[in-house]
């Protein structure tokens, strides 16, 4: 099935200060979720940012922050962000059917986030070069994981391009210096 913007919400999982700097490849993780957010804000998708215990791990990262002001930053305890009341209303209030996962840590919170909104029925999408863990034996494990219980293992410009459709629009030509 292809990634549909109209029936994507982009969710960015607790890309915060203290956590980003233990990760496997942090410069790439945070380049690639910010093409994520710049290209949903272009083409309409919806994007949800998390922040798991902001008081003890941070804010999310400034340069990520930059570029997803006026989407909502929600905190959670949870790993899972289905497991916290006010995300689970909030993504569910935008009745979509598709959930494009970037985010820290993948063997953690995205895991759980992914695996609870598959069994709430809805097609997840996880974003490999824009998720990370402290180690890749953890991020392979959740690919592997995610991937047996039907997710869509994808790349930055799978999702992108996807999103996009078609090339010779003016969001096309916004975003391709974005992707090059």
């Amino acid at each position: 099935m292809l990634i549909r913007a109209a029936d994507s919400c982009l969710i960015v999982i607790d890309m915060q200060e203290r956590l980003v700097t233990a990760m496997q490849a942090p410069a790439r993780t945070i380049r690639n979720a910010k093409l994520l957010v710049s290209a949903a804000r272009d083409l309409d998708v919806p994007v949800l940012l998390t922040e798991q215990y902001p008081r003890g791990l941070g804010h999310t990262v400034p340069e990520l922050a930059a570029v997803s002001e006026g989407f909502p930053v929600l905190e959670k305890l949870h790993f899972s962000c289905m497991e916290d009341p006010a995300f689970a209303e909030t993504f569910r209030a935008l009745n979509r059917r598709q959930a494009v996962i970037a985010g820290m840590e993948a063997h953690i919170c995205v895991v759980q986030t992914a695996a609870n909104l598959m069994e709430d029925g809805y097609e997840v999408f996880v974003v490999t070069d824009a998720t990370s863990s402290r180690s890749l034996e953890s991020e392979k494990a959740c690919l592997d994981r995610l991937s047996a219980l039907g997710a869509g293992i994808v790349t930055t410009e799978m999702v992108v391009f996807e999103w996009m459709g078609r090339a010779g629009t003016e969001t096309f030509k916004k975003l391709l210096p974005l992707i090059k």
